[in-house]
């Protein structure tokens, strides 16, 4: 009986209410456990079963029947951070050797009851008292209120971001509410975009220092889309079988998570155009081979 979760809503800004509970937003990928007819099962959110690439997750795990837990499933490094990259690698093979955790943040089935209309205060009290008897599976900790401090420690640790969810929220099955929000720790980068790929219309963002790709852009409002046709209608373009490369590069500034291991951006998004970067010099920028 796959059920499927609720989902935070996007804010731009922490704040401080005694209202809320502050919880870590952890960089993994959203998985659910269910357990009934005493076979455990786990979901991706998209409803994928993924049961037989977590063994550890399962063996040995002590919870009743009729349970459904909603949580992430991390990788933390040397330093106890989640590590994406190593979460995505572990999800394509679980022959990769790595330890994984699954953190729980909320319980929707318990002893075969939907607790879904409990207050967020309760589910959490029913979570804190259920004793899994494995390592690898773990209760996320959580603080009232204190958004403010939170999220600027994050920040220092450079962490994903936080979540933060009204203490008498009921879980709203298949749903983005506004009663759990999320605030990403976004970083911001001067880059060039350099070029687009023909078959998704995705733009090549390229180093202000070298013009060398250190990514793709996905996301750019239409009107700005129009500004870089005009551009490459002015000054001209290279072509290949794949890509368009512009003759002159655009700087703009993008938001993004985090760099990758390959120095790449990861998910960078269009934030504005930079105006302080020579605009008459087109960089002379090659075709990659």
């Amino acid at each position: 009986m796959f059920v499927r979760p609720m989902l935070l809503q996007k804010i731009n800004k922490p704040f401080d209410s005694e209202e809320y509970l502050t919880e870590l937003k952890l960089d993994g990928i959203r998985l659910l456990l269910l357990k009934f007819d005493n076979k455990v099962r786990l979901y991706t959110r998209h409803q994928t079963e993924v049961t037989s690439l977590f063994p550890e997750i399962y063996e040995g795990l002590n919870i009743p029947d009729g349970t459904v837990l909603d949580g992430e499933l991390i990788v933390p490094d040397e330093k106890g951070k989640p590590d994406f990259e190593a979460v995505m690698q572990r999800f394509q093979s679980k022959s990769i050797q790595c330890r994984i955790q699954y953190c729980i943040f909320d319980v929707i089935y318990f002893n075969n009851k939907n607790i879904t209309s409990l207050p967020l205060l309760e589910r959490k009290q029913i979570l804190a008292e259920m004793d899994f008897d494995t390592t690898n599976v773990v209760p996320v900790q959580w603080i009232i209120g204190n958004g403010l401090s939170y999220f600027n420690a994050v920040k220092d640790m450079n962490l994903e971001g936080i979540v933060l969810k009204k203490k008498d929220s009921k879980y709203e099955i298949n749903k983005r509410s506004d009663r759990w929000l999320k605030v990403i720790n976004y970083k911001y980068q001067d880059v060039l975009i350099t070029g687009m790929i023909k078959k998704d219309k995705s733009f090549l963002l390229g180093s202000i220092v070298d013009g060398k790709t250190i990514g793709t852009m996905e996301f750019i409002p239409i009107n700005e889309r129009k500004k870089i046709y005009s551009s490459i209608k002015k000054y001209g373009v290279n072509e290949s079988e794949k890509l368009i490369i512009f003759k002159k590069a655009i700087p703009c500034n993008v938001k993004f998570r985090n760099w990758t291991r390959k120095g790449k951006l990861r998910i960078p998004s269009f934030c504005k155009w930079v105006n302080d970067y020579p605009n008459e010099n087109s960089l002379n920028i090659s075709l990659p081979k």
